[in-house]
């Protein structure tokens, strides 16, 4: 028998249904990745992107099994195409098995009876670092394609999806700042209205404030209160905390504070009432140091409770006194173990100095504090000064003391002139 020849026609005929089947292939991966990369476009969440990778690998490579494996957060990976696999699988610890792969390699050579049934295992990496990892079945026997390169396609569509998921993530932690900036502007605002948007300057008194928060939400506070036309109410206080948390207990505080102060309570009641409220707010999560004076321009009695806050300092007829008679600070017991007060006769022209630790701990370069001390020495040498003058020498002068160290807390800084 002779053996069948083949024509030079028949040869090129092969030749271009071969040709042809791989433009067919060559042309499935194209629509596959436009419909990935649509779908990336439209924000489409990953959970659908999942299933269009599998519709692909499954439609057009005949991948048998599919396990992809993306980075949730930190240490935590999920597989995002769950489909029928078993539980050993979808919770197998992917990244500490395959993260020194960086590479495509045959899952046989893992040596994993866990991993039976998967022939490929895919890495994704951005910029060295692993973000995905897929494990492929085998594939159909149809012809196209050779085996490295629907390898190839299958890494390449991979890529696509593990960085749309990480570019969503992404996009969603800049949203999430962008709110949280919004919100802490919010916040700090309605602090910037809790304070006094002015402080008298006028025959019976002079005030003025220095106020500034260690980042934009600080737990500093103080105010100024007419209760008559012959009393007046101040303090200045700081709240544990910062941020949110801080300025919506300011603005509770501040409420409270208000409306008790001029009820005609006698200051130590008051304080315990104003405990009592901070505890309710608080649970005991929160305290508030706190110091609060009232003072009478008939009488010219200065009487003033201080709970656990860093002491005033009264600079009166040339003598200094360190205002430290209170009680513990607010928020720590529902029912204070006591309260003290303090009353002082005052004389025209005596100055009193309210502030919070941020400027009374300020620190240098060797840790030495500022402290009272060297408030005490400013106050001595500068009490003649008009307040605002006085407030920006002092804090001049503590931003040299720390010799261009940071401020690491709020400053606030709260001054009084009795002229009667």
């Amino acid at each position: 028998m002779s053996t069948p020849q083949f024509s030079e026609f028949d040869f090129f005929k092969k030749r271009l249904g071969q040709t042809e089947r791989l433009l067919a292939v060559k042309q499935q991966q194209i629509d596959s990745l436009l419909s990935i990369t649509s779908a990336v476009n439209n924000n489409m969440p990953i959970t659908a992107l999942a299933r269009i990778y599998e519709n692909i690998l499954h439609a057009h490579l005949a991948v048998s099994k599919i396990a992809l494996f993306i980075n949730e957060s930190g240490s935590n990976w999920m597989c995002i195409t769950p489909g029928d696999l078993p539980g050993n699988i979808l919770n197998y610890p992917v990244h500490e098995k395959f993260s020194k792969f960086n590479s495509i390699i045959p899952v046989a050579s893992l040596k994993d009876e866990l991993l039976a049934g998967f022939e490929y295992l895919i890495p994704v990496t951005h910029k060295k670092v692993p973000i995905g990892y897929v494990l492929t079945g085998p594939f159909g026997n149809e012809q196209g394609d050779t085996k490295e390169d629907k390898l190839n396609f299958i890494q390449t569509i991979t890529n696509i999806i593990v960085v749309a998921n990480e570019n969503q993530k992404l996009f969603k932690t800049q949203i999430d700042q962008m709110v949280m900036q919004k919100e802490l502007k919010l916040a700090a605002d309605m602090q910037n209205m809790l304070v006094p948007s002015s402080l008298p300057n006028n025959e019976k008194i002079e005030a003025a404030a220095y106020y500034r928060p260690h980042k934009n939400i600080g737990g500093d506070y103080y105010d100024f209160v007419n209760i008559s036309e012959h009393e007046i109410a101040f303090c200045i206080s700081d709240i544990s905390g910062k941020g949110i948390p801080a300025a919506l207990l300011m603005a509770n505080f501040q409420a409270n504070l208000r409306t008790l102060i001029t009820r005609k309570y006698q200051l130590p009641q008051f304080v315990e009432i104003i405990n009592q409220k901070v505890c309710e707010i608080t649970k005991g999560e929160k305290f508030i140091t706190m110091f609060i004076a009232t003072y009478n321009y008939n009488t010219g009695i200065l009487t003033y409770v201080n709970a656990g806050h860093n002491p005033s300092i009264l600079y009166n007829n040339g003598k200094i006194e360190l205002l430290d008679q209170g009680c513990t600070i607010l928020g720590m017991f529902e029912t204070l173990p006591y309260v003290s007060f303090g009353e002082i006769k005052i004389t025209p022209g005596a100055l009193i100095v309210n502030y919070t630790d941020g400027l009374s701990e300020a620190a240098d370069n060797d840790g030495k504090l500022f402290d009272t001390e060297g408030l005490v020495n400013f106050i001595n040498h500068n009490h003649q000064l008009s307040l605002t003058d006085f407030n920006t020498k002092l804090i001049d002068n503590i931003i040299a003391f720390k010799q261009n160290m940071d401020f690491d807390d709020d400053i606030t800084l709260l001054t009084l002139r009795f002229k009667c």
